[in-house]
């Protein structure tokens, strides 16, 4: 085991997202642990070898003072974090209903997450809305633990000044571009450390014209750290950086296997559809085929549908009867037609007769 009673001259630089990762994902069969001298996540589940796992475990007994266990995230704290985002940021009546809906249920966070990357115009929402909530929650704890720290995301120096910050971790005197540099991330450090950091005020005024937001990659520095014992190597946490990186689930690792298991699942509900459709067309297909065989007696109906399906007129003959009824038809209405005419005619030769009045003597 390496000399671990170092004393550390500025902040710790640490990642976010890797935080928001451990906080989502830790869970009763997954545990994760912070350094508190250099500030790097550690990794533990049950797929590592026994041995590894047994090693892993003595060397935390001997340094039990210098890791801590990031907290899991209850029932409770995962439910209020869903009703929190729908009351404050859903505004459609009928969303905001079947996601109440969705939370009530079992299997809330994953059928909220699939419900929620579904619908675009919520998915940027809860994305701004977890990762402001999760930063507060991640700075809560960092400073429960008190230890001085900044984020890397957060940080707006060049990249090769950050990689010397992180190299001269613990030296003491340092060239002048590099103090300067300790300067800027201590007043970086204290930031965090006010009120305004886990509740930040509401902005007011006329709010910004909606722009198309650019969401700029963070220019991130390689890990260097000095003190990681051999025995916790294995377990070291480090995934890369990705913007989209709010997958909220204990089930999927990424965005990316949550969206790709949706599209599985779609796809299998599609050819569903498309067997069944397949299985009918088939089984029309087997009756055509034996109608074919049958020879029914042709009537003239028959031969009527035959020819309008080929295109050619046919001259009906008609019955008897159906010339009677024809004849009726035209009769009745031929009598009609002369009603009505003698009806005009009649109301044309009407006279209006005005009677004669006699004057009284």
């Amino acid at each position: 085991m390496e000399d671990t009673n170092k004393q550390t001259f500025h902040p710790l630089i640490l990642r976010f997202h890797r935080f928001l990762d451990a906080f989502s994902k830790s869970d009763e069969e997954r545990d994760f642990f912070l350094d508190r001298l250099e500030g790097y996540l550690l990794y533990v589940n049950l797929e590592k070898s026994e041995e590894e796992l047994q090693s892993f475990d003595h060397c935390m007994k001997e340094n039990s003072n210098r890791f801590c266990m990031i907290p899991k995230l209850t029932f409770y704290e995962t439910k209020k974090l869903m009703e929190s985002f729908v009351n404050e940021k859903v505004y459609d009546i009928d969303t905001k209903e079947k996601l109440l809906d969705i939370i009530s249920q079992k299997e809330a966070r994953e059928n909220f997450l699939e419900y929620i990357y579904d619908h675009l115009t919520e998915l940027d929402k809860w994305q701004t809305f977890y990762h402001e909530r999760s930063k507060i929650r991640v700075i809560e704890f960092l400073r429960q633990k008190e230890i001085r720290f900044v984020f890397e995301e957060d940080l707006e120096l060049p990249k090769p000044t950050v990689e010397k910050l992180k190299e001269s971790l613990f030296e003491k005197k340092v060239p002048k571009d590099i103090q300067s540099a300790r300067n800027v991330i201590e007043a970086k450090a204290d930031s965090y450390y006010t009120k305004e950091a886990t509740n930040p005020r509401p902005k007011r005024g006329r709010p910004p014209k909606q722009t198309a937001s650019v969401d700029a990659e963070p220019q991130l520095t390689d890990d260097i750290y000095h003190t990681i014992p051999k025995e916790m190597r294995p377990f070291h946490f480090s995934p890369d950086y990705s913007p989209n990186a709010v997958s909220f689930s204990t089930r999927f690792e990424s965005d990316e296997h949550l969206l790709a298991s949706m599209k599985g699942e779609r796809k299998v509900k599609v050819d569903s559809k498309l067997e069944v459709l397949s299985q009918r067309l088939e089984s029309l297909r087997h009756i055509s085929s034996k109608l074919q065989d049958v020879e029914v007696p042709t009537s003239s109906g028959d031969k009527q549908i035959q020819a309008a399906l080929e295109g050619v007129k046919v001259e009906s003959k008609g019955s008897k009867l159906s010339g009677l009824f024809s004849g009726a038809v035209k009769k009745k209405t031929a009598k009609k037609k002369v009603q009505k005419v003698d009806s005009a005619k009649t109301k044309r030769t009407r006279k209006s007769v005005t009677q004669i009045k006699y004057k009284k003597s």
